[in-house]
């Protein structure tokens, strides 16, 4: 017989409730049968970003107890706007730009959930596929009719925006019904009795359990974690570049394992049983190596290695450490191609022809950010301040004895942290 964990006991021990609908009605249902459960995200961009990754690992989490992960990808609230956790109107996209928003997310999406093996495997679903034909008069008498005003009205979203000078459009005024509708629908034809979110979506949620036992004369269950801020109460997943994204293109896996190295120790806490998929005997002992030795950061790179494989895969954690351990001072001999990658993708890079090689003090003062001129070059050479492919070379160093990474690259390291790549490729 098949055993399935308690949701609950799960996501309480790793600090993952902030509301919920009865915990031991919750708690019962999920260790008795298999329970379906989803979580939505909206594609306003064409990428998700860390704020949206923990309702990835929350459905990840589900999963690993034997419960059925419904990710939606919002097609059609996306062109609506949650107010949730706005202060202001958000930008309408076009349908297709939508639709290819919601393509790029899926395949984010794939990359943490297993998709096909087991009675267990998620499954991926577009509100726009039956919101986008639906009549507003039909809508108005299935939905509106048992949602009420005052229900709406009582949301601290909608209060603190019809507070506000700018006010609240009926567009965003509707979202609830939207999504109160999804929820009726994946109940209906999906046998989804959850549905999960961060705490903002409290109102959203418990307005689609109404419409299901209203419409379907069934229960649900809705459950929410805490917003992520950090300990100085800032935003999380936000730095002074803007959001971390998920995409390689727009947040390079190196510089994504960086902002999960730099968590502070008071916030990684927290983040650590939050959204590791670890056990929290094995996050334990992290955490108390963490508290021993701080300087180590032995839970924070931990982290930083498991987030970086399940959003970028294996591979790409690695040569993003061993990157890593190059610019914090490892030797660039040792450096594979695919690490080598990740650093030109990381630091300022100049084209040179190899006639510099006899000439370092030239080279450097043709380098951005490293020499203004050649005498300064010279006094960083006779100085000791430079190493180049981890050699620290004289004012007059012939460069040709050095070997290329690669057959391509010299490494130039100026200092602890300034570095700048030389490229001989053709």
């Amino acid at each position: 017989m098949a055993q399935f964990g308690d949701v609950v006991t799960e996501f309480a021990s790793r600090g993952l409730i902030h509301d919920s609908t009865d915990r031991g009605e919750l708690s019962q249902r999920s260790t008795s049968a298999q329970l379906a459960a989803y979580v939505g995200f909206d594609p306003t961009s064409d990428s998700l970003h860390i704020g949206n990754l923990l309702g990835q690992i929350s459905l990840r989490r589900l999963q690993l107890l034997g419960h059925r992960p419904i990710v939606l990808a919002g097609g059609a609230t996306g062109m609506v706007g949650d107010p949730s956790g706005r202060s202001e109107e958000r930008n309408l996209l076009d349908s297709d730009t939508l639709a290819a928003n919601v393509a790029n997310i899926k395949q984010q999406l794939e990359r943490l959930l297993d998709f096909e093996n087991g009675s267990n495997a998620a499954t991926l679903v577009d509100n726009a596929d039956w919101t986008r034909d639906v009549p507003v008069l039909e809508f108005l008498r299935d939905v509106g009719k048992h949602i009420t005003v005052n229900q709406m009205m009582a949301k601290d979203s909608v209060k603190s925006r019809l507070a506000d000078e700018n006010g609240l459009s009926y567009t965003e005024f509707s979202y609830m019904l939207l999504q109160a509708n999804d929820f009726r629908h994946l109940c209906e034809h999906h046998d989804c009795e959850m549905q999960m979110g961060g705490s903002d979506q409290w109102g959203n949620i418990t307005a689609g359990i109404d419409l299901i036992r209203k419409r379907l004369g069934r229960s649900a269950y809705g459950l929410t974690w805490p917003l992520l801020t950090k300990s100085d109460g800032s935003k999380f997943g936000k730095t002074a570049d803007g959001a971390v994204w998920l995409d390689a293109k727009k947040t390079s896996p190196y510089q994504f394992r960086q902002f999960w190295v730099q968590v502070s120790d008071d916030d990684i806490e927290q983040l650590l049983p939050r959204f590791s998929l670890q056990s929290l005997d094995e996050i334990s002992v992290l955490l108390d190596a963490q508290r021993a030795n701080p300087a180590a950061r032995p839970a924070q790179r931990a982290l930083a290695r498991e987030m970086t494989a399940l959003v970028h895969g294996a591979a790409a954690a690695d040569a993003a450490d061993a990157a890593a351990d190059i610019l914090f001072g490892g030797d660039p001999m040792s450096a594979t191609r695919s690490t080598m990658d990740f650093i030109a993708a990381e630091v300022p890079a100049t084209k040179m022809g190899t006639a510099v090689l006899a000439d370092p003090a030239g080279m450097l003062a043709a380098l951005p950010g490293v020499a203004a001129s050649k005498s300064e070059a010279r006094r960083l050479l006779t100085q000791k301040s430079v190493r180049i492919n981890g050699v620290v070379v004289a004012a007059d160093a012939d460069l040709h004895a050095i070997p290329l990474l690669h057959e391509r690259w010299l490494l130039v390291r100026k200092g602890k942290t300034t570095y700048h790549l030389v490229d001989f490729g053709r």
